[in-house]
């Protein structure tokens, strides 16, 4: 089973608002992300989508996907928290699941390449990450293996961190680098071009 979980509890600091409630192209930021992953997840039997929100908005919208959204209580102590909650939700993880960790702020990713991240998954995978060039980004793919690893950060930490300890093992799916864009600011967003 593949369990993607979907990041949509921060609010935003930087931005000056809940970021993903922000409208951009006609509707809120938050829906971008949500409906790109559970497009991926759509039609496979051993995927499923779990979205960590404290926005009653953002639950409505993903149980209407077909999704589970859980509560972070704690997410405003730092993403490590956020991606507690999603492990928590889940049921005991047996040796050949994997967990991939999207955010929701990423409105140019592309369905297709969060389905090749999926078909990385496979018996003696350790991780796998979008990049563009030198630079890699979000979401990314963990093996079962490493969810103590991932159950253990702390504070504003993500996942990054626990796939940096064996990089060379890290499979690579290549995407636009416009697909890596997040939102952080409202300049981001006033910048950002549709693809």
């Amino acid at each position: 089973m593949i369990y993607l979980i979907c990041l949509a509890a921060g609010r935003g600091r930087r931005f000056g608002a809940d970021k993903l409630l922000a409208p951009w192209q006609g509707r809120p930021l938050y829906s971008w992300g949500l409906e790109t992953l559970a497009a991926a997840c759509a039609g496979q039997t051993d995927a499923r989508l779990i979205v960590v929100t404290n926005t009653p908005a953002i639950a409505e919208s993903a149980r209407a996907l077909g999704a589970e959204a859980v509560p972070s209580p704690e997410s405003e102590k730092g993403q490590s928290f956020s991606i507690r909650a999603g492990l928590d939700a889940l049921p005991p993880l047996q040796e050949n699941d994997f967990l991939l960790f999207g955010a929701a702020d990423q409105p140019l990713l592309r369905v297709e390449t969060v389905r090749r991240l999926l078909d990385t998954a496979a018996p003696g995978v350790f991780g796998a990450t979008v990049a563009a060039g030198d630079r890699v980004g979000s979401p990314a793919l963990f093996s079962a293996a490493l969810a103590r690893a991932l159950y253990a950060l702390e504070g504003d930490r993500g996942g990054r961190g626990v796939l940096n300890t064996h990089p060379e093992r890290v499979l690579r799916v290549e995407c636009d680098p416009e697909e890596l864009r997040d939102i952080d600011r409202p300049e981001d967003l006033a910048r950002l071009s549709p693809n």
